[in-house]
């Protein structure tokens, strides 16, 4: 019987659809979704401001709000306000840092050494603090204990979830949630398919990327590339999640 509930709509479908990942399509449908919420109506929301003049975005999430080029003037005075708020924090701080000149009388005094490297790591988690990372990582949490109910639930779920690999971060937050979520008999149905899965994707990835090496070889040059000639970004994505720097340029011709 299958199970169907709002929270499960999500990782159906996502299961359901040709990616590569089915956590790389959801995070990437949420990351966006919360990059036009707070490029929206939100951005100027006197609740959300609080927080946005705090932590500001990370560096990736202000890439990504800046390529939208949406809201300019929404994302202009956001970021206004946090420079303000880091300025008035931050500035003091390393002023009352700076010590007095050593001398005769005084001698040294390596407070200021301490005083720094706590600065240092004030703006260190300043700068990866992110609302979006926050609240994308939050949600990626819940589709994963989602997954892990529809296996123990919806038997036409585990046909959906063989038929795909997943990349080695999120198959690290897959089997997080198995060991906090799972029963034992439940584990022991899910780990087997998860690891076919994902050795299908080691072993294919493997073969085509030795076959994109070998095709510089001149005597390889008129040989078919194969499913080899997008193998390097494919690589990419299995190892590091979907990223935008790792797209390719698809097109259905191979030499």
């Amino acid at each position: 019987m299958s199970v169907e509930k709002i929270y499960t709509i999500p990782v159906n479908e996502a299961y359901e659809s040709d990616c590569e990942c089915p956590l790389c399509a959801l995070k990437k449908k949420v990351e966006n979704d919360y990059l036009e919420y707070y490029l929206g109506p939100s951005l100027m929301e006197p609740d959300t401001r609080v927080v946005t003049n705090k932590t500001g975005f990370c560096p990736e999430h202000m890439g990504k709000l800046n390529l939208k080029e949406a809201n300019r003037l929404g994302l202009g005075l956001m970021l206004h306000t946090h420079l303000k708020d880091y300025n008035d924090e931050i500035t003091p701080l390393i002023n009352n840092a700076a010590p007095g000149k050593a001398t005769l009388l005084k001698g040294r005094n390596t407070d200021y050494k301490a005083k720094l490297t706590a600065i240092a790591d004030k703006i260190d988690a300043r700068t990866k603090s992110c609302p979006i990372c926050e609240k994308v990582n939050y949600t990626l949490d819940r589709y994963a204990e989602v997954i892990v109910y529809l296996f123990a639930k919806d038997p036409a779920f585990k046909e959906k979830l063989s038929a795909h690999y997943h990349c080695l971060p999120h198959l690290a937050l897959l089997l997080r949630t198995a060991a906090a979520k799972m029963s034992q008999n439940d584990a022991a149905d899910f780990l087997p398919l998860i690891a076919k899965t994902n050795e299908d994707a080691f072993k294919a990835l493997i073969d085509d990327v030795e076959w994109f090496t070998l095709k510089f070889d001149y005597r390889n040059t008129d040989k078919p590339w194969g499913t080899a000639k997008n193998s390097i970004q494919r690589s990419m994505r299995f190892l590091s999640e979907d990223r935008s720097e790792f797209d390719e340029k698809r097109s259905g011709k191979q030499n």
